[in-house]
């Protein structure tokens, strides 16, 4: 009766996790693989960033919304790995400069935000749900694609598969 039971738990969890990521596999998609292509703004302090000039690798590119409950849960996720390894973040159709910026003081964020005002960089990378971290190693290759949430973890060790 036992083994029945656990059984039919093992059955459902199998179930569970093809479906998941068969959805995951849906939603990526479209999104853009092999190199990545270049980014180069002017960050939300003024400084220009240029993608394939920054060193060093690899980067975690990140497109966010202000509006997204999911970004929300994940901020502090960005926030801890933006101290310890190269990140961009590109903050897609949430407003004019200075709305981003208030929202980067109000919930203390301190990584480096490129305001995609007009979502021109999210259909470069064909974003159409955020968010969606790419890392992206020394030859400018898209290493590994995230879409949704992600845990501070699972990006670290992405982001150190990519560096070896």
């Amino acid at each position: 009766m036992l083994k029945k039971k656990y059984s039919r738990w093992i059955i459902e969890i199998i179930l569970i996790l093809i479906v998941i990521t068969a959805v995951k596999l849906w939603v990526q998609r479209d999104v853009v693989t092999g190199v990545a292509p270049n980014i180069t703004a002017s960050l939300l302090s003024g400084k220009t960033f240029d993608l394939y000039q920054s060193k060093p690798r690899p980067i975690l590119v990140y497109f966010w919304a202000t509006w997204c409950p999911v970004c929300k849960l994940q901020k502090s996720n960005i926030e801890n790995i933006s101290k310890d390894h190269a990140l961009i973040s590109i903050a897609m159709q949430s407003g004019h400069n200075e709305e981003v910026k208030e929202y980067m003081r109000e919930e203390n964020l301190s990584f480096k935000v490129i305001n995609d005002e007009y979502g021109e960089l999210s259909k470069k990378y064909n974003i159409r749900g955020v968010p969606v971290a790419f890392i992206v190693n020394r030859e400018n290759k898209i290493e590994f694609v995230e879409v949704g949430y992600s845990t501070e973890l699972g990006l670290r060790l992405r982001l150190w598969w990519a560096g070896l």
